[in-house]
Protein backbone atom coordinates (compact mmCIF):
# COMPACT_ATOMS: atom_id res chain seq x y z
CA UNK A 1 0.00 0.00 0.00
CA UNK A 2 1.64 3.32 -0.80
CA UNK A 3 0.85 5.77 1.23
CA UNK A 4 3.76 8.70 2.09
CA UNK A 5 5.34 10.99 -0.55
CA UNK A 6 8.13 13.35 0.28
CA UNK A 7 10.62 16.08 -0.26
CA UNK A 8 13.05 15.28 -2.78
CA UNK A 9 15.94 14.75 -0.60
CA UNK A 10 18.31 18.37 -1.44
CA UNK A 11 21.16 20.26 0.19
CA UNK A 12 21.34 23.38 2.20
CA UNK A 13 24.24 25.25 1.10
CA UNK A 14 24.36 28.62 2.58
CA UNK A 15 21.09 30.92 4.92
CA UNK A 16 21.61 34.35 4.57
CA UNK A 17 20.04 37.03 6.46
CA UNK A 18 19.99 39.99 3.52
CA UNK A 19 20.75 40.12 -0.20
CA UNK A 20 19.94 42.40 -2.94
CA UNK A 21 20.20 40.76 -5.93
CA UNK A 22 18.86 39.07 -8.99
CA UNK A 23 20.33 35.22 -8.62
CA UNK A 24 22.33 33.64 -10.86
CA UNK A 25 20.11 30.97 -11.92
CA UNK A 26 17.21 33.06 -13.05
CA UNK A 27 19.89 35.21 -15.04
CA UNK A 28 21.11 31.92 -16.57
CA UNK A 29 17.50 31.32 -17.77
CA UNK A 30 17.80 34.66 -19.78
CA UNK A 31 14.30 36.01 -17.58
CA UNK A 32 15.21 39.12 -18.10
CA UNK A 33 15.15 39.47 -22.04
CA UNK A 34 11.27 38.93 -21.59
CA UNK A 35 11.06 41.35 -18.67
CA UNK A 36 12.65 43.90 -20.88
CA UNK A 37 9.49 43.21 -23.60
CA UNK A 38 7.01 43.90 -20.71
CA UNK A 39 6.49 40.43 -19.65
CA UNK A 40 6.63 39.84 -16.17
CA UNK A 41 4.07 36.77 -15.95
CA UNK A 42 0.91 39.38 -14.86
CA UNK A 43 -2.44 37.45 -14.92
CA UNK A 44 -0.61 33.98 -14.67
CA UNK A 45 -1.45 32.25 -11.63
CA UNK A 46 1.01 29.14 -10.05
CA UNK A 47 0.06 26.49 -7.34
CA UNK A 48 2.78 25.80 -5.56
CA UNK A 49 2.09 22.25 -4.12
CA UNK A 50 5.05 22.14 -1.34
CA UNK A 51 5.99 22.50 2.27
CA UNK A 52 3.34 26.04 2.48
CA UNK A 53 5.06 29.59 2.83
CA UNK A 54 6.15 32.12 5.04
CA UNK A 55 3.36 34.42 3.92
CA UNK A 56 5.16 37.93 5.78
CA UNK A 57 8.44 37.66 3.63
CA UNK A 58 8.63 40.90 2.28
CA UNK A 59 10.12 39.82 -1.38
CA UNK A 60 6.81 38.04 -1.48
CA UNK A 61 4.32 40.49 -0.76
CA UNK A 62 1.27 40.67 -3.02
CA UNK A 63 2.14 37.99 -4.86
CA UNK A 64 0.16 35.19 -2.93
CA UNK A 65 -4.02 35.43 -4.26
CA UNK A 66 -4.67 32.04 -1.88
CA UNK A 67 -3.81 29.55 0.12
CA UNK A 68 -5.14 25.84 1.93
CA UNK A 69 -3.69 23.53 3.75
CA UNK A 70 -4.15 19.64 3.09
CA UNK A 71 -1.86 18.57 5.93
CA UNK A 72 -2.02 17.35 9.60
CA UNK A 73 -0.10 19.90 10.28
CA UNK A 74 -1.85 23.08 12.85
CA UNK A 75 -5.00 20.21 13.62
CA UNK A 76 -5.28 20.51 9.78
CA UNK A 77 -6.38 24.15 9.77
CA UNK A 78 -7.25 24.28 6.10
CA UNK A 79 -5.85 28.27 6.38
CA UNK A 80 -2.58 28.03 7.98
CA UNK A 81 0.03 27.05 5.22
CA UNK A 82 3.14 28.13 7.98
CA UNK A 83 6.07 26.53 6.35
CA UNK A 84 8.22 24.36 8.87
CA UNK A 85 10.76 23.15 6.01
CA UNK A 86 11.43 26.00 4.39
CA UNK A 87 11.60 24.43 1.08
CA UNK A 88 7.79 25.49 -0.28
CA UNK A 89 8.84 29.36 0.53
CA UNK A 90 12.48 28.72 -1.57
CA UNK A 91 10.57 27.43 -4.33
CA UNK A 92 7.60 30.41 -4.03
CA UNK A 93 10.31 32.63 -4.35
CA UNK A 94 12.54 31.31 -7.33
CA UNK A 95 8.70 31.67 -8.90
CA UNK A 96 7.98 34.53 -8.14
CA UNK A 97 9.64 36.83 -5.37
CA UNK A 98 8.88 40.22 -6.48
CA UNK A 99 11.43 42.90 -8.72
CA UNK A 100 11.35 45.81 -6.19
CA UNK A 101 15.20 46.22 -5.88
CA UNK A 102 15.40 44.61 -2.57
CA UNK A 103 16.19 40.79 -1.75
CA UNK A 104 15.58 38.76 -4.84
CA UNK A 105 13.95 38.44 -7.74
CA UNK A 106 11.74 35.20 -9.24
CA UNK A 107 11.55 34.26 -12.67
CA UNK A 108 8.13 35.69 -13.01
CA UNK A 109 8.02 38.76 -10.25
CA UNK A 110 4.53 39.91 -11.06
CA UNK A 111 2.83 36.42 -11.27
CA UNK A 112 0.63 35.23 -8.54
CA UNK A 113 1.04 32.18 -6.34
CA UNK A 114 -1.65 29.93 -4.96
CA UNK A 115 0.07 28.34 -1.99
CA UNK A 116 -0.89 24.35 -1.73
CA UNK A 117 0.44 23.03 1.20
CA UNK A 118 0.46 19.25 0.32
CA UNK A 119 3.92 18.57 2.72
CA UNK A 120 4.24 18.70 6.51
CA UNK A 121 6.52 18.54 9.65
CA UNK A 122 9.83 19.72 9.34
CA UNK A 123 10.63 16.49 7.28
CA UNK A 124 8.43 17.88 4.27
CA UNK A 125 6.33 14.56 3.96
CA UNK A 126 2.79 13.74 3.59
CA UNK A 127 -0.06 11.43 2.39
CA UNK A 128 -0.73 10.62 -1.29
CA UNK A 129 -4.56 11.79 -0.89
CA UNK A 130 -2.89 15.35 0.38
CA UNK A 131 -1.43 15.91 -2.93
CA UNK A 132 -4.11 14.28 -4.75
CA UNK A 133 -6.74 16.94 -2.86
CA UNK A 134 -4.07 19.51 -3.72
CA UNK A 135 -3.88 19.00 -7.22
CA UNK A 136 -8.08 18.98 -7.33
CA UNK A 137 -7.87 22.11 -5.70
CA UNK A 138 -5.49 23.96 -7.82
CA UNK A 139 -7.88 22.90 -10.50
CA UNK A 140 -10.92 24.19 -9.00
CA UNK A 141 -9.18 27.43 -8.24
CA UNK A 142 -8.40 27.57 -12.55
CA UNK A 143 -4.54 27.85 -12.30
CA UNK A 144 -2.58 27.79 -14.69
CA UNK A 145 0.34 25.98 -13.65
CA UNK A 146 0.97 23.49 -11.16
CA UNK A 147 4.74 23.25 -9.52
CA UNK A 148 5.80 20.24 -7.71
CA UNK A 149 9.00 19.81 -6.44
CA UNK A 150 8.52 16.29 -4.67
CA UNK A 151 8.23 12.71 -5.44
CA UNK A 152 8.54 9.13 -4.61
CA UNK A 153 9.21 5.66 -6.12
CA UNK A 154 6.00 4.49 -6.49
CA UNK A 155 3.50 5.22 -9.34
CA UNK A 156 0.17 5.83 -7.14
CA UNK A 157 -2.78 5.89 -10.07
CA UNK A 158 -5.27 8.19 -7.65
CA UNK A 159 -2.23 10.73 -8.30
CA UNK A 160 -1.82 10.20 -12.08
CA UNK A 161 -5.48 10.74 -12.98
CA UNK A 162 -5.25 13.66 -10.98
CA UNK A 163 -2.64 14.93 -12.93
CA UNK A 164 -4.02 13.92 -16.01
CA UNK A 165 -7.45 15.77 -15.15
CA UNK A 166 -4.95 19.18 -14.14
CA UNK A 167 -3.48 18.62 -18.18
CA UNK A 168 -7.11 17.78 -19.37
CA UNK A 169 -7.92 21.62 -17.83
CA UNK A 170 -5.21 23.22 -19.87
CA UNK A 171 -2.84 23.47 -16.97
CA UNK A 172 1.02 22.50 -17.09
CA UNK A 173 2.58 20.38 -14.72
CA UNK A 174 5.73 21.22 -13.59
CA UNK A 175 7.94 18.53 -11.49
CA UNK A 176 11.34 18.00 -10.18
CA UNK A 177 12.89 15.13 -11.45
CA UNK A 178 14.28 13.70 -9.03
CA UNK A 179 17.82 13.59 -6.88
CA UNK A 180 18.94 10.38 -7.02
CA UNK A 181 20.95 10.39 -10.15
CA UNK A 182 24.47 8.18 -10.12
CA UNK A 183 26.35 10.25 -12.62
CA UNK A 184 25.65 7.47 -15.32
CA UNK A 185 23.14 8.51 -17.86
CA UNK A 186 22.69 4.79 -18.74
CA UNK A 187 20.57 3.54 -15.44
CA UNK A 188 17.59 5.08 -15.18
CA UNK A 189 16.43 6.49 -11.82
CA UNK A 190 12.46 7.14 -11.74
CA UNK A 191 10.33 9.40 -9.29
CA UNK A 192 6.37 10.05 -9.59
CA UNK A 193 5.33 11.97 -10.25
CA UNK A 194 7.92 12.89 -12.68
CA UNK A 195 8.02 9.94 -14.67
CA UNK A 196 4.76 10.20 -15.88
CA UNK A 197 4.55 11.19 -19.44
CA UNK A 198 2.09 14.57 -18.51
CA UNK A 199 3.97 16.45 -16.61
CA UNK A 200 7.47 18.67 -18.08
CA UNK A 201 10.27 16.62 -15.87
CA UNK A 202 12.67 19.16 -15.11
CA UNK A 203 16.62 17.69 -14.37
CA UNK A 204 19.47 20.23 -12.99
CA UNK A 205 22.48 21.21 -14.02
CA UNK A 206 25.02 23.68 -11.95
CA UNK A 207 25.58 27.47 -12.58
CA UNK A 208 28.46 26.24 -14.86
CA UNK A 209 25.89 24.69 -17.08
CA UNK A 210 27.35 21.32 -15.74
CA UNK A 211 25.58 18.02 -15.17
CA UNK A 212 24.50 17.97 -11.25
CA UNK A 213 25.85 14.85 -10.09
CA UNK A 214 22.44 14.25 -8.55
CA UNK A 215 19.94 14.72 -11.14
CA UNK A 216 18.12 11.50 -11.97
CA UNK A 217 18.43 9.92 -16.18
CA UNK A 218 15.49 8.70 -17.96
CA UNK A 219 13.85 8.59 -20.86
CA UNK A 220 11.01 11.16 -19.58
CA UNK A 221 13.31 13.87 -18.36
CA UNK A 222 12.30 16.79 -20.75
CA UNK A 223 14.82 19.82 -20.11
CA UNK A 224 17.36 20.98 -17.39
CA UNK A 225 17.62 24.33 -15.38
CA UNK A 226 19.79 25.50 -12.50
CA UNK A 227 19.42 23.62 -9.27
CA UNK A 228 22.63 24.12 -7.55
CA UNK A 229 23.69 27.09 -4.97
CA UNK A 230 20.20 28.07 -6.21
CA UNK A 231 19.36 31.73 -3.89
CA UNK A 232 15.79 32.63 -2.83
CA UNK A 233 13.63 33.19 -0.20
CA UNK A 234 13.73 31.38 3.18
CA UNK A 235 11.47 31.80 6.21
CA UNK A 236 12.08 34.46 9.01
CA UNK A 237 12.57 37.04 6.11
CA UNK A 238 15.97 35.36 5.38
CA UNK A 239 17.64 34.36 2.40
CA UNK A 240 19.10 30.50 1.51
CA UNK A 241 21.39 29.13 -1.17
CA UNK A 242 19.85 25.33 -1.92
CA UNK A 243 20.64 22.65 -4.48
CA UNK A 244 18.47 20.28 -6.12
CA UNK A 245 16.14 19.15 -8.76
CA UNK A 246 13.55 20.85 -6.41
CA UNK A 247 15.16 24.42 -7.36
CA UNK A 248 15.45 23.40 -11.06
CA UNK A 249 11.71 23.04 -10.94
CA UNK A 250 10.74 26.32 -10.15
CA UNK A 251 12.64 28.16 -12.62
CA UNK A 252 10.66 26.32 -15.53
CA UNK A 253 7.72 26.94 -13.83
CA UNK A 254 8.10 31.15 -13.71
CA UNK A 255 9.69 30.35 -17.03
CA UNK A 256 5.75 29.05 -18.48
CA UNK A 257 4.14 31.98 -16.84
CA UNK A 258 6.52 34.46 -19.14
CA UNK A 259 5.98 31.99 -22.26
CA UNK A 260 2.11 32.04 -21.65
CA UNK A 261 1.77 35.74 -20.73
CA UNK A 262 4.15 36.32 -23.88
CA UNK A 263 2.22 33.79 -25.98
CA UNK A 264 -1.28 35.96 -25.20
CA UNK A 265 0.07 38.85 -26.82
CA UNK A 266 1.70 36.87 -29.86
CA UNK A 267 -0.88 34.59 -30.89
CA UNK A 268 -4.32 37.34 -29.46
CA UNK A 269 -5.52 33.71 -27.54
CA UNK A 270 -5.02 31.44 -24.72
CA UNK A 271 -2.52 28.83 -25.75
CA UNK A 272 -3.50 24.95 -25.41
CA UNK A 273 -0.89 23.22 -22.89
CA UNK A 274 0.57 21.56 -25.76
CA UNK A 275 1.36 24.62 -27.38
CA UNK A 276 2.70 26.01 -24.63
CA UNK A 277 4.82 23.28 -24.23
CA UNK A 278 6.14 23.63 -27.86
CA UNK A 279 6.86 27.14 -27.01
CA UNK A 280 8.57 25.92 -23.85
CA UNK A 281 10.57 23.18 -25.50
CA UNK A 282 11.77 25.98 -28.43
CA UNK A 283 13.52 27.75 -25.74
CA UNK A 284 15.62 25.45 -24.73
CA UNK A 285 19.41 24.83 -25.80
CA UNK A 286 21.41 21.79 -25.87
CA UNK A 287 24.45 21.07 -23.52
CA UNK A 288 25.75 17.90 -25.15
CA UNK A 289 24.48 15.34 -22.66
CA UNK A 290 22.37 12.62 -23.00
CA UNK A 291 19.17 13.12 -23.84
CA UNK A 292 18.26 10.82 -20.46
CA UNK A 293 20.01 13.52 -18.38
CA UNK A 294 19.14 16.86 -20.16
CA UNK A 295 16.05 16.14 -22.46
CA UNK A 296 15.82 18.65 -24.80
CA UNK A 297 18.57 21.09 -23.24
CA UNK A 298 18.97 23.93 -20.83
CA UNK A 299 16.11 25.99 -20.52
CA UNK A 300 16.71 29.50 -22.29
CA UNK A 301 14.48 32.13 -23.23
CA UNK A 302 16.17 33.91 -25.62
CA UNK A 303 16.92 30.75 -27.83
CA UNK A 304 14.49 31.16 -30.41
CA UNK A 305 16.48 34.73 -30.86
CA UNK A 306 20.02 33.37 -31.23
CA UNK A 307 18.61 30.64 -33.59
CA UNK A 308 17.22 33.36 -36.08
CA UNK A 309 20.80 35.23 -35.42
CA UNK A 310 22.58 32.01 -36.17
CA UNK A 311 20.35 31.46 -39.57
CA UNK A 312 20.91 34.71 -40.58
CA UNK A 313 24.62 34.24 -40.03
CA UNK A 314 24.11 31.11 -42.25
CA UNK A 315 22.35 32.92 -44.76
CA UNK A 316 25.46 35.80 -45.16
CA UNK A 317 28.07 33.26 -45.29
CA UNK A 318 26.02 31.52 -48.07
CA UNK A 319 25.64 34.46 -49.93
CA UNK A 320 29.20 35.15 -50.12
Amino acid sequence: MVSEIRLIPYQTEEILLDSNEVPKGVEMVQASSLWEKGFKGKGITIAVLDTGCDLEHPDLQGRVIGKRNFTDDDNGDPAIVTDKNGHGTHVAGTIAASKNNVGVTGVAPEADLLIVKVLGGQNGSGAYEWIVNGIQYAIDQKVDIISMSLGGPQDHKPLYEAIKKAVSKGISVVCAAGNEGDSNDSTDELSYPACYNEVISVGAIDLKRNSSYFTNSNNEVDLVAPGENILSTYPGQKYAKLSGTSMATPHTSGALALIKQFGQHAFDRQLSEAELYAQLIKRTIPLGNAKTLEGNGLLYLTAPELLEDHLQEKEITLMS
